[in-house]
């Protein structure tokens, strides 16, 4: 059974940086799109950063770009989320998200709720 373990939630002061990881377990593929999703209480959930396996150009939310990084180890099957800049509207519940599509349907709308996703970690960004 395939297994996502996140590691990285934690409260943060708004502007500071954070750092999200995930690994993934006994995934069957080696051509995947990797990355993350989020949600906030009451709100739609929301793609983040996706990346596939086969290291083409990361796709980022709007809301993200120029202050999230998304990088990945294909060999180990982990990927991490570097978040600078951060703002309160960051708050959300972020999941980990591994699906197996072909690199040019690896985006952002694909990380939401689709494949195999993680149990979630509280990143919550402080005013």
């Amino acid at each position: 059974q395939v297994q996502l373990v996140e590691c990285g939630g934690g409260s943060v002061a708004a502007g500071g940086s954070h750092r999200l990881s995930c690994a993934v377990a006994r995934y069957p593929y080696y051509s995947y799109c990797i990355g993350y999703f989020r949600q906030a209480p009451g709100k739609e959930p929301e793609g983040v950063a996706a990346v596939h396996s086969a290291a083409v150009t990361p796709h980022y939310a709007d809301s993200v770009k120029g202050r999230f990084i998304i990088s990945q180890d294909s060999d180990k099957k982990t990927v991490a989320l570097q978040m600078d800049s951060l703002k309160s509207e960051d708050t959300a519940m972020y999941y980990c998200t591994v699906v197996d599509t072909p690199p040019w349907n690896c985006t952002v709308a694909t990380m939401i709720r689709r494949g195999n996703w993680a149990q979630g970690t509280q990143v919550t960004v402080s005013s």
